[in-house]
Order: structure tokens, then C-alpha cells, then sequence
């Protein structure tokens, strides 16, 4: 859609640098460390396992491969089904498709957005008639907020089906006092530019499970045995984080908490400004959670303010602004349309309620006040002419 305004075009969430990235990159070239590991990649992964308390981790190219590596190294295959939230990004469930697997979808639930309790039960139910578990199941933090971890490893405890944690949204968010991305049997963090801390591109899978991450690393580059030739007994991949990448990983670290706690005052800040208009209601937060607020996402009842999510999208794109839907459910996407779905309730499904009400306002740390009263005002100039009925007070 053109653009025809000329004010200052304001992003959904962009690289946020902190001045100190620089130092380790320096290193990098300093020590002539270019090339794909070295000390940056050693410390970053030590660093980030620290930090969410997590025994081990390893550095890749992206959350993607993280969660392909995840799957692999739980033997999922030919044949093989695994559960997958449906409200994400097709990158949590693509390398199910990699491992020649089939994924079957899980609707979310309205207190966190995320993977249903209920939709998972039922999905449980189903495999023991059908008289075949899933492999694992891959539970997605939305928008930094945790699903319900005690019941979701309640149920697949109770069937002993791992759980592979994507957390690639919720790095610094805590579920009841405990990092996010440490519940599952493996973790997913995402580095990706739009990401809370970025390292231009790449990811980290972490686990407790010292003898799994060995075996990831093993298999992330090329699974090249010990030998003084190129020896190969088993099929890798070429997942790495190159050592230039995770000098920026480690200073962007540095200001985790500064992040978050920006993040979370530009939720509050919209908060304040929208919450008391008909009609708008923000993604909530789970009681006991902390999370991170990477991108802050409500929703806009239609019949109450006569907009509609994209009505208020094209809007604010008129004004320069970047807004975007809620993620479009993955069993709704061509590629997956003969997939499996279990939904919420019997005739309601929460994740296709989302994506149709649902929007994602700009939530840059580096975004000013006036930026965002900017986002603010064109959203209340929109909703306030449009109102059905007037507001009082």
C-alpha cells in the first residue's frame, strides 16, 4: 500500500543496539575470530544458559534450526506426529514437515493466547484411541506471554511426551518466578532482528540435558567425527552462529532487563491511553506471569466500535505506522490445510478469533513518546469517529 504520508515512518519493532556490541565484534576482528566459532560464540552460550538458568546451550543460525535440531535429536520422523500450538509463526512448526513428520494443531486459550489445556487434552485423548502418541509437543509463548506451563506439563507428563519449548518471543519473561524457554524438555530462543535482543540473525536451543546439547552441537556442524579427515557416520547440518554474530548477542545481553522494562512501559503506555475505549482489550497477563511484552497486541470488537483490525491497520499504515495482524493460525494456511485441528470448545475456536480481532502496535524500545502518541492518536481519531454510540464522561 503506498504511503502518502511524509512524516517519519514508525516500525513494529527494530534493532535496539546498545553501544557495547561494538567491543566484542572488535574482538572478533582484533583476534582474526571471523570464522564460524571462536570465544564469542563459547561465552554467549554460557552467558544466556546463565542467565535462564538453563544447564547448557548452543548457538545457531536461527530459532528454526534450534527447534529442527530439537526434533531430531528426539528422534521424530517418517510417520511420526507432533502437537503444535497453531497460533505462530510457521517457523515452529516447519521442520516438523523437515523431519517427514506430521503436525497436528492446538488451538489457543483466551487468558494467555497461547496452546489450550483443553485442546491438548482432547488431542491426547484422540492419540491413545487412534493408538498413537505424538512424539513431542511444541508449545509457543506469544508475544512474550507463557502458556500454561503447570497444566500443559501436567498433561504430557501424564502421557510422557516430551515438550519442546518456543520461547523465540519470550526471552526475560518469567513463568511463576521461572525463566521462560526452561519448562520443556528443550528451549528455543530467537535472535532475529525484530526480536527483544537480536544477533542479526540466529537463535540458541537450551536444555538441562548436558548429553543432548553435546549431541546438537555435534550434529549443527555437519556431524563431523573426530578424526584428522572429514570422517561422517551420521547426516548434519551447517547451523552454527558465526563468532561476529555472537559478539553482538553478548552485548545485546548486557541489556536484557533495560529491555524488558522498556517494552513493558510501552505496554503501559498504550495501556493508559487505550484501555478505556469500547470495544479494545489488551493481551492479557496470566497472574504469576512476568513476560516481556515483545510486542504489544489487543483486540478490537467490531460490533462495539464499528472497526474492524484491518480497518485500524490501513489506518495507521495512511499515517506511516507499521501495525500488523495477530498471526494467521497455521491450520488456516495452505500449507498445512490437510492438518489435523483440535480447537478450544466444540464450535469456538480462540485462535481464529484472534487473528480476526486481533492487531500488533509498534513496540520498539528505541520508539519515542512522541512516536508512540502518534499511534495512539491516529488510533483514538479513528475509533472515536467511528463509535456507534458517543462516550460519555
Amino acid at each position: 500500500m503506498p504511503h502518502h504520508s511524509t512524516k517519519k515512518r514508525i516500525f513494529l519493532s527494530t534493532p535496539h543496539m546498545s553501544g557495547n556490541e561494538q567491543k566484542y565484534v572488535e574482538q572478533a576482528f582484533k583476534t582474526n575470530w571471523i570464522a564460524p566459532l571462536g570465544p564469542n560464540v563459547d561465552a554467549f552460550e554460557k552467558e544466556l544458559a546463565a542467565y535462564v538458568g538453563a544447564s547448557e546451550g548452543v548457538a545457531l543460525s536461527s530459532g528454526t534450526a534450534a527447534i529442527h535440531l530439537a526434533l531430531s535429536l528426539l528422534g521424530v520422523g517418517k510417520g511420526d506426529i507432533v502437537f503444535c500450538s497453531s497460533l505462530t509463526f510457521v517457523a515452529s512448526a516447519n521442520p516438523i514437515l523437515y523431519q517427514g513428520a506430521e503436525p497436528v494443531f492446538i488451538d489457543s486459550e483466551p487468558e494467555t493466547w497461547n496452546m489450550s489445556p483443553q485442546a491438548l487434552e482432547k488431542a491426547f485423548k484422540v492419540a491413545t484411541l487412534n493408538g498413537k502418541l505424538p512424539k513431542a509437543v511444541i508449545v509457543v509463548n506469544l508475544y512474550g506471554q507463557s502458556a500454561k506451563m503447570d497444566e500443559i506439563l501436567a498433561i504430557c507428563n501424564g502421557y510422557n511426551v516430551p515438550i519442546i519449548e518456543d520461547a523465540a518471543e519470550s526471552l526475560g519473561s518469567l513463568y511463576k518466578g521461572k525463566p521462560s524457554g526452561t519448562f520443556g524438555k528443550f528451549g528455543i530462543y530467537s535472535f532475529n532482528g525484530n526480536k527483544i535482543i537480536t544477533t542479526s540473525g540466529g537463535g540458541m536451543l537450551v536444555s538441562v540435558d548436558t548429553e543432548a546439547i553435546n549431541k546438537a552441537r555435534f550434529l549443527s556442524t555437519q556431524a563431523r567425527d573426530e578424526a584428522i579427515h572429514y570422517q561422517h557416520s551420521q547426516m548434519g547440518y551447517n547451523y552454527r552462529m558465526s563468532n561476529i554474530l555472537a559478539g553482538v548477542g553478548r552485548g545485546q545481553l548486557e541489556v536484557l532487563e533495560q529491555r524488558v522494562m522498556a517494552k513493558r512501559d510501552v505496554f503501559d503506555f498504550y495501556y493508559e491511553e487505550l484501555a478505556e475505549l469500547p470495544g479494545l482489550n489488551f493481551m492479557p497477563e496470566l497472574e504469576g506471569t512476568y513476560t516481556n511484552r515483545w510486542l504489544t497486541a489487543l483486540t478490537i470488537d467490531e460490533k462495539v466500535t464499528g472497526v474492524s483490525a484491518n480497518t485500524l491497520i490501513e489506518a495507521l499504515a495512511e499515517e506511516n505506522i507499521e501495525a500488523r495482524p495477530v498471526w494467521k493460525p497455521l491450520h488456516l494456511q495452505p500449507l498445512f490445510q490437510e492438518a489435523t485441528y483440535f480447537s478450544h470448545e466444540k464450535d469456538y475456536s480462540v485462535s481464529e478469533e484472534l487473528f480476526h480481532s486481533g492487531i500488533c502496535l509498534p513496540s520498539g524500545t528505541n520508539m519515542t513518546k512522541a512516536d508512540q502518541l502518534r499511534v495512539i492518536n491516529c488510533i483514538k481519531s479513528v475509533l472515536i469517529i467511528n463509535q456507534p454510540y458517543v462516550i460519555s464522561g
